[in-house]
């Protein structure tokens, strides 16, 4: 039986893919450079890879957030400073949220139901507590675990441990864990030893030679699992 529900928050609940793309163009204007697909999508990969890097512990969170546009204003022969930019895109992404669809309704059917829900990210701090404080769901979850201010990051197993302590009679064999990461949420929720969930919207393959204990293209069908 499940009592535990722990979710990871972008690209699970709340839509960050949008968000990224609205401060992201926003940030480029302030420098006078046009948002257009090709700079929005390069940046987009290049900050996936760099969050990839943090996770494997190759790099810090502010190596991440400053290399990321250092290597597209590298490619694109730009002069700006990275740091400049990261300050602004931060400025920009803490304002307001976008949620995937169904994600509000079903947070809120959760907790109605009893389910004990957490938050498990590894967003920055400021970034997170902005968005939170718009879309006012931090009401629904017992918990709010953002790895700025754990000390470690999602997949280890230290992450996890520590979320785990500030739990209130915690069983792993009650615990699961929602995300659509595969290196993040999953890997994380393995090292950890409680169910997984992978959250799958865009049917894409798995070749992370990682094992979901289940695999959901909708955020409603959490609830045939738990």
């Amino acid at each position: 039986m499940i009592k535990n529900i722990l979710f990871d928050l972008d690209d699970t609940i709340f839509d960050f893919k949008m968000a990224e793309r609205v401060a992201l163009s926003k940030t480029l204007v302030s420098f006078g450079i046009e948002p257009t697909e090709y700079i929005i999508k390069r940046y987009s990969e290049l900050n996936i890879s760099q969050w990839k890097l943090l996770e494997l512990g190759k790099l810090t969170r502010e190596q991440v957030k400053v290399n990321r546009y250092k290597l597209l204003f590298d490619e694109l022969g730009l002069d700006i400073s990275p740091q400049k930019a990261t300050a602004i895109y931060e400025d920009n992404l803490c304002i307001g949220h976008y949620f995937m669809d169904g994600a509000e309704e079903l947070i809120k059917t959760l907790c109605d139901k009893g389910y004990d829900l957490y938050l498990v990210s590894n967003g920055a701090k400021r970034v997170q507590d902005g968005r939170l404080k718009s879309s006012g769901i931090s009401k629904y979850f017992k918990g709010i675990f953002i790895s700025e201010v754990v000390g470690y990051e999602k997949p280890n197993i230290e992450f996890f441990n520590c979320c785990f302590e500030r739990i209130e009679n915690f069983n792993r064999e009650e615990t699961i864990i929602v995300g659509d990461s595969l290196s993040s949420d999953i890997k994380g929720g393995i090292n950890a030893g409680i169910k997984t969930v992978w959250f799958n919207p865009n049917h894409e393959i798995n070749t992370a030679q990682l094992i979901p204990t289940y695999e959901i293209n909708k955020l409603s069908d959490i609830i045939k699992y738990i």
